[in-house]
């Protein structure tokens, strides 16, 4: 039924847990996955009249999301490796990560976004989001949800 899966990962516990489902899915499905992390855009905390100490370059942000999705998606690839998945990763920059979980699904042509749910509710929903809802409310992809 589905072709091809996208796999957004934060890298939590939560979400290596969906991961290693989404893979069984994918295999049992006879489907190909794509492994996504997106880290926050760049922000340089530069002041008027100073340069703080632990100031980073552009260069050295891109470099360190470079190292830090490595490590989340190289997970997400052993596991289909190991299933005998095609897995392809990705990796993106934006504050809005809902927005590039959909780009993603879209440009590569996926027919299911499977994401894990923290389930959190009430206040803490309210200030923290759920960028597993946001994609839930603006996707035009079919999301499977994982708790």
């Amino acid at each position: 039924m589905y072709k091809n899966i996208l796999i957004p990962t934060d890298g939590s516990p939560l979400s290596r847990k969906a991961a290693q489902e989404a893979i069984e899915f994918a295999r049992g499905q006879g489907a190909k996955v794509v492994a996504l992390y997106v880290a926050p855009a760049y922000q340089p905390k530069v002041y008027a009249d100073f340069v703080p100490a632990d100031f980073v370059t552009p260069r050295e942000y891109a470099a360190t999301v470079r190292k830090t999705s490595a490590r989340h998606l190289d997970f997400i690839k052993k596991l289909a490796d190991k299933a005998g998945v095609p897995c392809a990763c990705l990796h993106a920059m934006s504050d809005f990560p809902y927005v590039e979980i959909i780009k993603a699904a879209q440009r590569q042509r996926c027919d299911l976004i499977f994401m894990a749910s923290h389930g959190r509710r009430g206040l803490s929903r309210l200030l923290l989001g759920s960028e597993t809802s946001k994609v839930l409310s603006h996707s035009k992809i079919p999301v499977l949800v994982h708790r």
